[in-house]
């Protein structure tokens, strides 16, 4: 069944599961209303219709759909070469003008593959070849047109430290962390400058700047709309993107912080800066992944640090998230947090906790019904919900 995020689903009542809402660390055996796209009511013997439909959930476990803070899913085709990246581009070494969703393909199998594991939300958009990206955006994982899949448009202005710009533009323009700083420097003081001449300007014409669409996608960074997605895995590339925020008075987001372990005394000083560990079930391709662990995302939350955890699909397949939680808690994470790293953090990591994450009244009837655990590798996800319709069943 498809539908998107305008679709109304008819009433239902979940009934006889455990559910986990990722607010409390116990299960509560109680029922589901859903109405209109949303949890309506909670708790033993509801109000209900008598005809009401009813999902019987006894014997199952419910969580809130997953959330992954970090994708280019419907940016990087699945079985396809050239024809379906369209996750980097590699023109122009800072592109802030570029928008996730006038690339993303819905139809893109990867897509079915994360509704079927309870993937229910995902932030997806380019990727980390350029200094700046451009806009990140979080959709829901079923629909035909992006248009209809939107939680939050505009979620975040993807920039990027370490390797990949430097080995992406050696030949070009950028050869060293140092000429990367610069640049992400260089454009946000021409936009600083920008959005300072067009406020002086004060709707005049004849005095505003020259239309710049790069410096004008800029501008809700700076005026706190937006935060930077900043990729960095190496300690001195967090340490650097978290010096260029500060500079600027800019919104952060750390993405990726692979070194996260090895400096989380100076981390958990930044404890506002949200930051989402991972992909770790890879193999360590280039330097800045030697240090990769399991470990990182449960010494981060340890330390009160706000810890998601991400697949960077197509880096591991957009499904396989719960099983990433799984191997952080193998890895010493507490099962709690981990389950909140992939379902209320991520959502407030991208800004739409109010929409997703957490099984709580008044918010999206995204669902996942599991037979077990879903970090352990056997257990079969049965049921999954968007916007309180059944979008896969088995």
């Amino acid at each position: 069944m498809m539908q998107n995020t305008e679709h109304t689903a008819a009433p239902l009542l979940v009934r006889g599961g455990r559910v986990h809402d990722a607010v409390h660390p116990e299960p509560q055996q109680i029922d589901l209303l859903l109405e209109n796209g949303r949890i309506v009511a909670m708790g033993h013997e509801l109000n209900v219709p008598a005809d009401i439909a009813v999902l019987d959930a006894a014997g199952l476990d419910i969580f809130p759909g997953f959330v992954d803070a970090h994708t280019h899913i419907g940016l990087d085709g699945y079985g396809i070469g050239y024809e379906g990246c369209d996750y980097n581009e590699m023109n122009d070494i800072w592109t802030p003008q570029l928008r996730a969703i006038d690339g993303i393909n819905p139809r893109d199998p990867s897509f079915a593959h994360a509704r079927e594991a309870g993937i229910t939300c995902v932030c997806t958009g380019p990727g980390s070849a350029n200094v700046l990206g451009g806009t990140f955006t979080a959709i829901k994982t079923v629909g035909e047109r992006v248009d209809n899949m939107i939680v939050k448009e505009a979620v975040a202005m993807k920039c990027a430290f370490g390797e990949n710009p430097k080995r992406c533009y050696k030949d070009k323009c950028d050869s060293t962390r140092m000429s990367t700083a610069a640049f992400l420097r260089g454009a946000l003081a021409s936009a600083r400058d920008y959005g300072a001449r067009k406020a002086a300007a004060n709707g005049d014409v004849t005095k505003m700047p020259a239309y710049n669409q790069k410096l004008e996608a800029l501008l809700p960074v700076l005026d706190h709309t937006i935060p930077l997605k900043a990729h960095a895995h190496q300690a001195n590339d967090i340490f650097t993107a978290i010096r260029i925020a500060k500079e600027f008075d800019v919104g952060l987001t750390l993405e990726h912080v692979t070194e996260g372990h090895l400096i989380v005394d100076e981390l958990a000083k930044e404890s506002n800066i949200p930051m989402a560990v991972g992909p770790s079930l890879t193999f360590a391709s280039k330097f800045e992944l030697q240090n990769k662990s399991w470990e990182t995302p449960g010494v981060l939350a340890k330390a009160g640090c706000h810890v998601s955890i991400i697949t960077d699909n197509s880096v591991i397949p957009q499904q396989y998230l719960p099983l990433c939680a799984g191997m952080a808690v193998k890895a010493g994470m507490d099962p709690f947090a981990a389950l909140q790293a992939i379902t209320i953090n991520p959502a407030k990591h991208i800004g739409i906790a109010d929409r997703v994450g957490s099984i709580e009244v008044g918010k999206d009837a995204d669902l996942v019904l599991t037979d077990g655990c879903p970090f352990e590798v056997m257990t079969n996800v049965k049921v999954v919900l968007i916007n309180g319709a059944v979008v896969s069943q088995k």
